[in-house]
Protein backbone atom coordinates (compact mmCIF):
# COMPACT_ATOMS: atom_id res chain seq x y z
CA UNK A 1 0.00 0.00 0.00
CA UNK A 2 0.99 3.73 -0.93
CA UNK A 3 0.21 6.69 0.53
CA UNK A 4 -2.15 9.07 -1.10
CA UNK A 5 -0.30 11.90 -1.04
CA UNK A 6 2.77 9.58 -2.52
CA UNK A 7 0.94 11.12 -5.75
CA UNK A 8 3.19 14.34 -6.91
CA UNK A 9 -0.31 16.65 -6.27
CA UNK A 10 -0.48 19.36 -4.01
CA UNK A 11 -3.77 19.13 -2.47
CA UNK A 12 -5.57 22.56 -1.25
CA UNK A 13 -6.30 20.21 2.38
CA UNK A 14 -3.64 18.62 3.73
CA UNK A 15 -2.69 17.05 7.02
CA UNK A 16 0.07 15.82 9.11
CA UNK A 17 -0.22 11.98 9.10
CA UNK A 18 -0.68 12.29 13.37
CA UNK A 19 -3.68 14.37 12.27
CA UNK A 20 -5.10 12.08 9.74
CA UNK A 21 -4.67 9.00 12.80
CA UNK A 22 -6.13 11.37 15.01
CA UNK A 23 -9.64 11.89 12.60
CA UNK A 24 -9.90 8.28 11.16
CA UNK A 25 -10.44 4.57 11.92
CA UNK A 26 -7.46 2.40 11.61
CA UNK A 27 -9.50 1.19 8.57
CA UNK A 28 -10.64 4.40 7.28
CA UNK A 29 -6.30 5.59 7.72
CA UNK A 30 -5.36 2.42 5.88
CA UNK A 31 -7.93 2.77 2.81
CA UNK A 32 -8.09 6.75 2.63
CA UNK A 33 -4.47 7.13 3.37
CA UNK A 34 -2.59 4.20 2.59
CA UNK A 35 -4.25 3.57 -0.95
CA UNK A 36 -6.25 -0.17 1.21
CA UNK A 37 -9.42 -2.02 0.31
CA UNK A 38 -11.99 -2.83 2.32
CA UNK A 39 -13.63 -6.11 2.84
CA UNK A 40 -16.31 -6.46 0.19
CA UNK A 41 -19.71 -6.18 1.40
CA UNK A 42 -18.80 -4.97 4.80
CA UNK A 43 -20.35 -1.36 3.60
CA UNK A 44 -23.89 -0.09 4.46
CA UNK A 45 -23.44 2.47 1.65
CA UNK A 46 -23.22 -0.42 -1.08
CA UNK A 47 -27.07 -0.98 -0.60
CA UNK A 48 -27.99 2.43 -0.13
CA UNK A 49 -30.71 3.53 -2.14
CA UNK A 50 -31.70 6.81 -0.19
CA UNK A 51 -31.37 10.07 -2.56
CA UNK A 52 -28.71 12.18 -1.32
CA UNK A 53 -25.24 12.78 -1.91
CA UNK A 54 -21.87 11.31 -1.08
CA UNK A 55 -19.02 13.54 0.11
CA UNK A 56 -15.38 12.98 1.34
CA UNK A 57 -14.74 11.78 4.78
CA UNK A 58 -11.81 13.43 4.76
CA UNK A 59 -12.95 16.88 3.99
CA UNK A 60 -16.55 16.69 3.31
CA UNK A 61 -16.11 17.73 -0.77
CA UNK A 62 -19.14 16.40 -2.69
CA UNK A 63 -17.81 13.61 -4.82
CA UNK A 64 -21.14 11.60 -5.99
CA UNK A 65 -24.78 11.79 -6.19
CA UNK A 66 -27.35 9.22 -5.50
CA UNK A 67 -28.71 9.70 -9.13
CA UNK A 68 -25.32 8.08 -10.30
CA UNK A 69 -25.10 5.31 -7.96
CA UNK A 70 -25.84 1.78 -8.98
CA UNK A 71 -25.69 -1.94 -7.93
CA UNK A 72 -22.79 -3.20 -9.62
CA UNK A 73 -23.35 -6.82 -7.98
CA UNK A 74 -19.42 -6.23 -6.75
CA UNK A 75 -20.15 -4.91 -3.20
CA UNK A 76 -18.90 -2.14 -3.00
CA UNK A 77 -20.53 1.14 -3.52
CA UNK A 78 -20.50 2.19 -7.32
CA UNK A 79 -21.38 5.03 -9.74
CA UNK A 80 -21.62 5.47 -13.33
CA UNK A 81 -19.73 9.03 -12.78
CA UNK A 82 -18.46 11.60 -10.05
CA UNK A 83 -19.60 14.86 -9.68
CA UNK A 84 -18.26 17.58 -11.67
CA UNK A 85 -14.50 18.99 -10.61
CA UNK A 86 -14.47 16.23 -7.59
CA UNK A 87 -11.94 13.24 -8.31
CA UNK A 88 -8.67 13.36 -9.79
CA UNK A 89 -7.06 10.10 -10.94
CA UNK A 90 -3.98 7.97 -11.41
CA UNK A 91 -2.44 4.93 -12.57
CA UNK A 92 -2.22 2.44 -10.11
CA UNK A 93 0.24 -0.76 -11.14
CA UNK A 94 -0.18 -3.88 -9.41
CA UNK A 95 0.64 -7.51 -10.08
CA UNK A 96 -2.45 -7.22 -11.77
CA UNK A 97 -1.78 -4.56 -14.38
CA UNK A 98 -2.69 -1.42 -14.96
CA UNK A 99 -5.99 0.60 -13.16
CA UNK A 100 -7.42 4.26 -12.93
CA UNK A 101 -7.49 4.75 -9.36
CA UNK A 102 -9.71 7.58 -7.98
CA UNK A 103 -8.94 9.64 -5.06
CA UNK A 104 -10.53 13.11 -3.48
CA UNK A 105 -9.19 16.14 -5.51
CA UNK A 106 -9.43 18.62 -2.29
CA UNK A 107 -7.34 16.40 0.03
CA UNK A 108 -5.86 12.93 -1.67
CA UNK A 109 -8.10 10.43 -0.29
CA UNK A 110 -8.00 7.33 -1.88
CA UNK A 111 -11.28 6.18 -2.77
CA UNK A 112 -10.96 3.35 -5.27
CA UNK A 113 -10.76 2.62 -8.50
CA UNK A 114 -12.10 2.98 -11.75
CA UNK A 115 -13.13 0.11 -14.16
CA UNK A 116 -14.48 0.25 -18.21
CA UNK A 117 -17.40 -2.58 -17.31
CA UNK A 118 -19.91 0.17 -15.99
CA UNK A 119 -23.54 1.29 -17.64
CA UNK A 120 -24.49 3.42 -20.36
CA UNK A 121 -23.98 6.43 -20.81
CA UNK A 122 -20.54 6.61 -19.31
CA UNK A 123 -20.02 3.18 -19.36
CA UNK A 124 -17.25 3.33 -16.63
CA UNK A 125 -17.32 1.86 -12.81
CA UNK A 126 -16.45 4.01 -10.29
CA UNK A 127 -15.82 1.37 -7.46
CA UNK A 128 -16.25 3.07 -4.21
CA UNK A 129 -14.70 2.09 -0.57
CA UNK A 130 -17.30 2.93 1.79
CA UNK A 131 -15.51 4.02 4.28
CA UNK A 132 -13.94 6.87 2.29
CA UNK A 133 -17.60 8.58 1.57
CA UNK A 134 -20.02 10.14 4.47
CA UNK A 135 -23.87 9.84 3.10
CA UNK A 136 -25.82 13.10 3.59
CA UNK A 137 -29.12 12.63 2.91
CA UNK A 138 -31.49 15.31 0.62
Amino acid sequence: MRDAKAASEAFEITRTDAEWRAMLSSLEYKVMRKEGTERAGSSPLDKNTTKGKYTCRGCDLPLYSSKHKYDSGTGWPSFWKALPDAIATKPDRTIWGVHTECHCRRCGSHLGHIFDDGPKPTGKRHCINGVSLVFVPT
